[in-house]
């Protein structure tokens, strides 16, 4: 029994031992690299837009009444001049019934003015030779030349009322014209706001009855850019957007206005950007969201790093591992913008500076012969998954670390670091 007990507590103390071994020996440090590619980076900037045709007319009505007849619904085709709605004529002709019946009494009226004035006339005329030969007094021959005078301001009256009448006439006709609402251009019907039988009022704000796209084939998107980025956008530029309609499919477009007035919500400033976008498919339908990247640099043939690459710093505490196990001493964690310098190197870089951030600039770390290297840079455009590399001591094929694990960390190298901020 005794034997037994002894080889329980020595296999006991065997893993006691074994557990603070283990415990006590750091893990091993690894490194995540990327290697320096020479291509092409394309900046963009993204923006949230809504698709609409470029010419959009509303259609509503100028006379009020009751609709008495449709002739197109939704994504009807239309014509220039087409009828798409009819309002009850009857009222409208009454009217002009009416309006006939005044033109007509105005112009007998205007004739009886013209009868009474050449009678007036002519008894002026022979009251007058009367006068001459002392038949008449000077008084009836006064009498004759105001009824003259009264006669022919009836006439003026009359010519008067002829014309207000004609006038009346021609409004009444109007309004029978338009009763027949018509399409003022050709296009698509988008939107239908009213139905037979329902009466439609026309007053200072003319109601909207329905929504005409002139041009289905050649949409735009008014995209709302930020004011940190509306520097970088230009006219002519090219565009790519997607819509959830279909998300596998890229479209193109074109910057074709950048409004100066600004859009401030909840203290936010953007402006409105016109992007054209070609339809000639009919795929794209207004009102589509549209996630638009605008590109506003591109260059070909240069270096570039991952973002990754610029966010990675060195953790503190590593220590030498076994010669063949790919493992480093880089010594003590260094304070910000100072390097970060396996132990045993110099605190200088190749060029012979010392290494870190050289005047607010940026860094890398190089894997080289398994250790880390920090390299000055400088940056130039990026992209979601690339940066161009302006100024350093990289080269095609170097290794930059984007991330560590292993030794005292329990965070990857990776995303340790604080934002990449503005490379550019």
């Amino acid at each position: 029994m005794k034997k037994y007990v002894f080889a329980a507590v020595v296999v006991a103390l065997l893993l006691v031992g074994a557990i603070v071994y283990v415990k006590g020996k750091k893990p091993e440090i690894t490194y995540k690299s990327v290697k320096v590619e020479r291509g092409t980076i394309v900046s963009t900037v993204a923006a949230t837009g809504n698709l609409s045709a470029v010419t959009t007319v509303q259609v509503g009505t100028q006379v009020s009444g009751t609709i008495q007849k449709l002739s197109v619904d939704y994504n009807s085709r239309v014509k220039k001049g087409q009828p798409i709605a009819e309002i009850d004529p009857s009222l409208f002709n009454a009217a002009v019934e009416q309006a006939q019946g005044n033109a007509l009494n105005a112009e007998a009226n205007l004739q009886k003015a013209k009868v009474v004035l050449a009678d007036a006339e002519r008894t002026q005329q022979r009251n007058k030779k009367l006068l001459a030969d002392g038949i008449i007094s000077q008084g009836d021959y006064d009498v004759s030349e105001t009824a003259t005078l009264s006669a022919r301001a009836a006439l003026k009256a009359a010519e008067g009322s002829v014309s207000q009448t004609r006038g009346a006439l021609q409004q009444a006709r109007t309004n029978l014209r338009y009763s027949v609402i018509r399409s003022p251009v050709d296009g698509v019907v988008i939107s239908r706001a009213v139905d037979v039988g329902q009466t439609v009022a026309a007053s200072f704000q003319t109601p909207t009855l329905f929504t005409i796209a002139q041009d289905l084939t050649k949409m735009q998107i008014e995209v709302s850019v930020d004011e940190a980025d509306i520097s970088r956008v230009a006219l002519g530029q090219s565009a790519t957007f997607s819509v959830d309609a279909y998300p596998e499919q890229k479209f193109a477009g074109k910057v074709v206005q950048i409004r100066s007035a600004p859009v401030v919500t909840q203290n936010v400033v953007t402006y409105v950007v016109v992007v054209n976008v070609d339809n000639s498919e009919l795929k794209l339908m207004p009102g589509m969201t549209a996630n638009v990247a605008i590109q506003v640099a591109k260059k070909d043939d240069v270096l570039s790093i991952p973002p990754a690459a610029l966010r990675y710093k060195p953790k503190g505490g590593e220590r030498r591992g076994d010669g063949g196990k790919g493992t480093v001493d880089s010594g003590r964690e260094k304070p910000a913008g100072s390097g970060a310098t396996p132990a045993g190197q110099p605190g200088r870089a190749a060029g012979g500076k010392p290494e870190g951030r050289r005047g607010g600039g940026q860094q890398v770390f190089v894997l080289r012969e398994g250790k880390p290297q920090a390299v000055p840079i400088k940056t130039g455009i990026a992209s979601s998954s690339a940066i161009e590399v302006v100024e350093g001591e990289l080269k095609e094929g170097d290794e930059v670390i984007v991330e560590q694990s292993g030794g005292d960390t329990k965070k990857k190298g990776g995303s340790s670091g604080g934002p990449m901020g503005r490379p550019f």
